[in-house]
C-alpha cells in the first residue's frame, strides 16, 4: 500500500494534483464552506485565548511566574488533548456533531466568560487553571467533531486534499487568533485587566462558531451508525490496546513512533526554557525582541519551520527514502540543541526556532506517512488516537520535568544538552526498529 504525503511517488504526485483540482471545486459547495467558516472561527478562538491565557500567567508585570507555573500553564493548555481526546471520539460518535459544534461553543464561551473574570481579579491557582482545563477540554470536543464531520461534507475522493487544507488554514488561523490577542494586549495593557479583557475577545469566536454551525441540517453531519458498544469507556480501552498491537508489531511505524516521541521529550524541555529565557534572561537584540514580542517572532519562525518542512519532506524522501530523511533529521536536531545549549543567547533561540520547527515536522510527516501507509485501514483511527495521547502526554511530562529541574530564568544549558541527548536516544530507538524489520 502506498504511503501518504512521504512517498514523492508518481501515484502520490497525481493524488496531490487530483486532491488540488478537487479542493477547488469543494470551495463552491455550502456544506464545506460552512465547516471551514465554523473550524476558522473555532480555531481563531482558540489563538486568542491560549495567546491570552500565557501572557496572564507569564508575561503579566502584576504576578512573577516560577518555572512551576509556566509548566501548570502549558499543561492546561494540551492535557486536554489527550486525555478527554479518545472519550471525545467515542462519545461524538454516538451523539449528532450538530450539536456537539453548537452546544459546545456556547459552553466554551461561556467559560472563556469565567476564565476573564478570575483573570481580572488577579486569580491564580485552581482559580484559574479550573475554568482553563475546562475550555480546553471543549474545545478538544469542538475539534474532534470537525474532523469527523468532514466526510458529510466533502465526497471521499477529495478527503485528503480537503483534510489537508483544513487542518493547515486552520492551524494559520489559531495563529492569527494568537497574533490579534498580542496586538490587542499593546493596547489594553498587560496588567490583569487588559489581560483579561483580551481573555474575553476569544467569546466572540466561540458565539460566531455556534451560529455557524446552527445553520446545518440535524443530522447532516453524522453519525449515521455506532460502534455498538454500550461503554464509552470500553470503547476507548479497546482502542488503546488495538492501537498498541498494532504499532508493536509493524517496525517501521513503532521506529517512527520512537524518533517523533523523543522529539516531542526534547522540545517540551526546549519550550519551556525558552519561555523563561524570553521573560527574564534575554534582551533586545536589534530587530529581535525578549518578552512577549519576542515570543511572537519565535512563533513566526517555528511556523517559518513547518511550511518549510512541506517542501522540504517529500524532496528528501524521494531521494532518500524515509528512514534516511529522519535520520538526516534527528541529526540536524541534535547538532542545533547542543549548538543552543553552547551559546545560549536570543540570536541562538530564534535561529533554533525555525530549525527545530523544520526538522520536527519532518519527522512528524514521516511519522504520519508510516501510520498511514503501513497500518490497515480497519484500526488506522485508534492509532491515531494512541499517537495523540503518546506524544502530547510525553510533552508535558517533559515540560513539567524541565520545571522541575530549571532555575527560574531559564539559564539551563545542561538541561538543553539533555534534550540533545534525546534525540540521540531517538535516533537509536529508530535504528533498533528497523532492524527488526530487515529480520
Amino acid at each position: 500500500m502506498p504511503t501518504t504525503g512521504c512517498t514523492g511517488s508518481p501515484s502520490a504526485t497525481a493524488a496531490d494534483t487530483g486532491a488540488r483540482i478537487g479542493l477547488v471545486r469543494l470551495l463552491r459547495g455550502g456544506g464545506f464552506r460552512r465547516l471551514l467558516a465554523v473550524r476558522f472561527t473555532t480555531q481563531w478562538a482558540d489563538g486568542v485565548f491560549q495567546a491570552a491565557l500565557g501572557g496572564a500567567v507569564l508575561f503579566n508585570p502584576e504576578r512573577q511566574a516560577d518555572p512551576l507555573a509556566v509548566a501548570a500553564g502549558l499543561a492546561v493548555l494540551l492535557l486536554p488533548y489527550s486525555l478527554i481526546g479518545p472519550f471525545a471520539g467515542a462519545l461524538i460518535d454516538r451523539w449528532d456533531r450538530r450539536r456537539v459544534l453548537l452546544g459546545a461553543n456556547l459552553v466554551r464561551g461561556a467559560l472563556v466568560v469565567v476564565v476573564s473574570a478570575v483573570v481580572m481579579s488577579g486569580g491564580a491557582g485552581l482559580a484559574l487553571y479550573l475554568p482553563a482545563l475546562a475550555v480546553a477540554g471543549v474545545s478538544r470536543f469542538v475539534l474532534a467533531a470537525l474532523s469527523v464531520a468532514l466526510p458529510h461534507v466533502v465526497k471521499r475522493q477529495h478527503l485528503v486534499g480537503a483534510n489537508t487544507f483544513a487542518v493547515t488554514a486552520g492551524a494559520a488561523t489559531s495563529a492569527l487568533g494568537g497574533a490579534t490577542a498580542i496586538g490587542l494586549r499593546e493596547l489594553v495593557g498587560a496588567g490583569d485587566a487588559g489581560s483579561g479583557t483580551v481573555t474575553l475577545l476569544a467569546t466572540a469566536g466561540s458565539l460566531a462558531a455556534a451560529v455557524l454551525a446552527a445553520g446545518f441540517g440535524r443530522g447532516r453531519l453524522g453519525p449515521d451508525r455506532t460502534d455498538g458498544r454500550s461503554s464509552t469507556v470500553g470503547s476507548v480501552l479497546h482502542g488503546f490496546a488495538d492501537g498498541a498491537r498494532a504499532t508493536i508489531s509493524t517496525p517501521s511505524v513503532a521506529a517512527s513512533f520512537l524518533a517523533l516521541g523523543t522529539h516531542r521529550l526534547a522540545f517540551g524541555v526546549s519550550t519551556l526554557l525558552s519561555l523563561l529565557l524570553f521573560r527574564y534572561a534575554f534582551t533586545d537584540a536589534g530587530p529581535l525582541r525578549a518578552g512577549m514580542t519576542g515570543l511572537g517572532e519565535a512563533i513566526v519562525l517555528a511556523a517559518a519551520g513547518l511550511g518549510t518542512a512541506a517542501l522540504v519532506t517529500p524532496w528528501a524522501v524521494r531521494r532518500w527514502g524515509r528512514p534516511r530523511t529522519v535520520r538526516t533529521a534527528l541529526l540536524v536536531a541534535t547538532t542545533t540543541q547542543l549548538a543552543v545549549a553552547a551559546l545560549l543567547s536570543l540570536p541562538a533561540v530564534m535561529i533554533a526556532a525555525f530549525v527545530l520547527g523544520l526538522t520536527g515536522q519532518v519527522v512528524k510527516l514521516c511519522a504520519d506517512a508510516a501510520v498511514q501507509g503501513e497500518v490497515g485501514d480497519e484500526v488506522l483511527g485508534r492509532v491515531f488516537a494512541l499517537y495523540d495521547i503518546v506524544f502530547n502526554v510525553g510533552y508535558v511530562l517533559a515540560v513539567a520535568t524541565a520545571a522541575l529541574l530549571s532555575p527560574p530564568d531559564g539559564m539551563a544549558p545542561g538541561l538543553l544538552a539533555a534534550a540533545a541527548s534525546l534525540y540521540v536516544l531517538g535516533l537509536l530507538g529508530h535504528e533498533l526498529q528497523l532492524r527488526r524489520l530487515r529480520t
